[in-house]
């Protein structure tokens, strides 16, 4: 699946994981959180992807029986090529979704018989070897409950020349400070942010949404509206869940 990149994601804020981490351990005073792991270091400018996962065609119907014990099968298209739950399961990423979402293995799996979610985790393992292998500017990385192509960094030049230039827009040390909080702390209020500040907050609160790096999320039952993380943080900092935050010394 090719990158599906438009004007807004390329966007860079302009920080780096190891400042964010640096900002919250000062705005709390030098405390660590309750985080876990440690991710590779992001450089000082992340880029972002956005890329899809999509629907089977019907002609590869008669793929779907093969089960994962079977290396290749011996059913190839009238070009040649062999239709495998491996080849089933790279058709699937290369498509891509019309809204513009990772591909669950459970999905993949359920297209697919005698394969299951874990069976589609290995598929997976096997694409980014014969890709890696092959010296391929592209891999297949987790993206929350699904998988999805993505360039390598090596290639990410590559790609911002042929969209043209990046546009940059660093983040003050407020709003870092204020994003770190409500990464390592998260879901919090407007007030509760502001009382970990020790100011108010709300307009800092504001403009991350509007960057589309925290996202709001409001309360069954109750008036009250919670910030958290987007998917497009994650993103930023190439991070696949929040687990993979680093540990604030």
């Amino acid at each position: 699946m090719a990158d599906s990149t438009s004007p807004e994601f390329h966007e860079s804020q302009g920080i780096s994981l190891n400042e964010l981490t640096q900002a919250y351990a000062q705005a709390m005073g030098g405390r660590a959180d309750e985080t876990e792991g440690t991710p590779p270091e992001s450089s000082s400018s992340p880029d972002e992807i956005a890329e899809q996962s999509g629907d089977l065609d019907a002609e590869t119907d008669s793929a779907l029986n093969a089960p994962v014990a079977e290396e290749e099968t011996e059913n190839e298209e009238a070009d040649g090529v062999p239709v495998s739950p491996r080849s089933v399961v790279e058709a699937l990423l290369f498509v891509g979704s019309l809204d513009n979402q990772p591909l669950p293995a459970a999905k993949a799996a359920e297209l697919m018989r005698g394969v299951t979610p874990g069976d589609v985790a290995e598929l997976i393992d096997e694409l980014n070897d014969r890709y890696r292998s092959n010296g391929c500017p592209y891999k297949v990385v987790g993206d929350g409950s699904g998988y999805r192509m993505s360039l390598r960094k090596t290639f990410h030049s590559i790609r911002n020349k042929f969209y043209g230039k990046v546009r940059e827009a660093r983040l003050s040390q407020a709003a870092i400070d204020t994003l770190a909080i409500v990464a390592y702390r998260q879901p919090l209020t407007s007030e509760q942010v502001s009382q970990l500040r020790g100011t108010p907050s709300g307009h800092l609160l504001s403009q991350l949404v509007r960057r589309q790096l925290l996202e709001l999320e409001r309360s069954a039952g109750s008036r009250k509206t919670f910030y958290r993380t987007s998917k497009r943080f994650l993103e930023m900092f190439n991070l696949e869940n929040l687990k993979d935050l680093p540990d604030s010394e």
